[in-house]
């Protein structure tokens, strides 16, 4: 039941941080998120401390947060992350290896797909959810509309150009999750907060119709 418990909570969240930082500030990032009701972020591997912050914000905060590993391109990368507690992987690529240790330690995989083929391939492979990158955030929401269509049954992720303005835009066309950067990066960790509930309203809005 672990990828199932895991996956619901990103689920329930609807949104994630994207989050590029030293530890210390990986730490304020999620402190504001967790504040303002967006409890799951992605810690990306293209900073050498990742694993480093992975364990600070689960020291400090524990089970109040989700943490997951981003740009896990490879193998090794996925092993060092799942030791570290990732509760999730996340990749600008689809990659063979990363997705067999994703299932064989039950926990979620969100490959990026730049092709409807190439996110085919992935989510026969098991992959939870598909990240259509990079031309989700550069198109915005009728590409996912377009790719719903003939397949309505594709978990999609949208990373890229999302925002309390136009994250319901995003829900609307069909993604199951967002993953956000900026918007849940910037200021202090009050600054965050507030930013976290107004897409936390947004979504939760969303929701409720």
């Amino acid at each position: 039941m672990k990828k199932f418990d895991l996956t619901k909570r990103i689920l329930d969240s609807g949104a994630l941080a994207v989050v590029r930082a030293t530890p210390e500030r990986v730490l304020e990032i999620a402190k504001g998120i967790v504040d303002g009701g967006i409890p799951v972020m992605e810690v990306s591997y293209t900073n050498a401390d990742a694993p480093k912050a992975i364990d600070l914000v689960h020291d400090t905060l524990g089970d109040r947060i989700l943490v997951g590993a981003g740009t896990v391109n490879n193998g090794a990368t996925a092993k060092d992350a799942i030791a570290h507690g990732a509760g999730f992987l996340y990749s600008p690529m689809f990659d063979a290896e990363v997705m067999s240790l994703a299932n064989e330690y039950q926990i979620p995989y969100a490959p990026g797909c730049t092709t409807v083929t190439e996110a085919m391939t992935a989510l026969r492979a098991g992959a939870t959810f598909i990240k259509y990158f990079p031309y989700g955030g550069i198109l915005g929401p009728e590409v996912i509309k377009t790719i719903k269509t003939p397949i309505p049954d594709m978990p999609l992720l949208e990373s890229g150009g999302v925002n309390a303005g136009n994250v319901a835009d995003w829900f609307a066309a069909g993604v199951e999750v967002v993953g956000i950067g900026g918007a849940l990066s910037k200021g202090t960790s009050a600054d965050i907060a507030a930013s976290a509930k107004k897409i936390r309203a947004a979504i939760d809005a969303f929701r409720a119709k």
